[in-house]
């Protein structure tokens, strides 16, 4: 069955989309790991962890290292992110404005524990925009690039996966959207974007890319009008 304009949820990643927090929180994570001996700069954090969630970070910064992370160095750098965030982190420009103008319904499907999602949108003045519409990784069984959190944030919206455009910034993110059988928009418009990320996404499966806040409002008006 075709996709109708009025029907359309709208299923935002929220690190690299609506909060610009992916280099400080790759920046810790990097930090985190070179102290315990496997040096790594943020670039490559971010090239190696974008898009997951937090238990497969670990497992795959464990694997880096060849030894788990100490319990409570793991705690303590995770709660100094939080605090980061608190005095740092800043909404994606124009997001505000534009995702509050857009006609369509909308939540938000992050790879990020609940309580980092909640403070990073409370911080950032965009908790408003999305309620109780707020879905993490942790509560479902795989991360991306699965489709479970996508189809359970879809699930519990009570919306159909073919009336879904989910908007990513990460190839994990975007191969989990196609997964799930969702409309796909690829943002490059956060700090942490290198200039291959727009091939990257759309090699991944994005029908569109956009670079600017500005630019969404017409990119999922087309991922619309092509799927109805």
């Amino acid at each position: 069955m075709r996709k109708s304009p009025d029907m359309t949820l709208l299923i935002f990643d929220c690190d690299g989309v609506l909060v610009d927090s992916e280099l400080l929180a790759n920046a810790a994570l990097a930090k985190l790991i070179s102290d315990l001996g496997h040096p790594m700069t943020t670039d490559e954090a971010v090239k190696v962890f974008t898009g997951l969630r937090l238990n497969d970070v670990l497992a795959l910064a464990e694997a880096l290292l060849s030894f788990p992370i100490p319990a409570d160095l793991g705690a303590a750098a995770g709660q100094q992110l939080l605090e980061r965030f608190r005095r740092e982190l800043k909404p994606v420009k124009g997001v505000r404005e534009v995702v509050g103008a857009l006609p369509y319904p909308r939540c938000v499907a992050s790879s990020s524990t609940r309580e980092r999602v909640q403070l990073s949108l409370e911080v950032t003045g965009l908790a408003e925009l999305f309620g109780d519409r707020v879905f993490s990784a942790e509560q479902v069984k795989h991360g991306k690039p699965a489709p479970d959190l996508y189809l359970f944030a879809a699930r519990s919206v009570g919306a159909r996966t073919t009336d879904c455009i989910v908007i990513e910034d990460s190839t994990l993110g975007i191969r989990a959207a196609v997964a799930a059988g969702m409309g796909t928009v690829g943002f490059v418009g956060a700090s942490h974007a290198a200039p291959e990320l727009a091939h990257q996404l759309r090699m991944a499966g994005a029908r569109t890319v956009v670079s600017s806040m500005s630019d969404l409002a017409g990119a999922i008006k087309d991922v619309v009008e092509a799927c109805i």
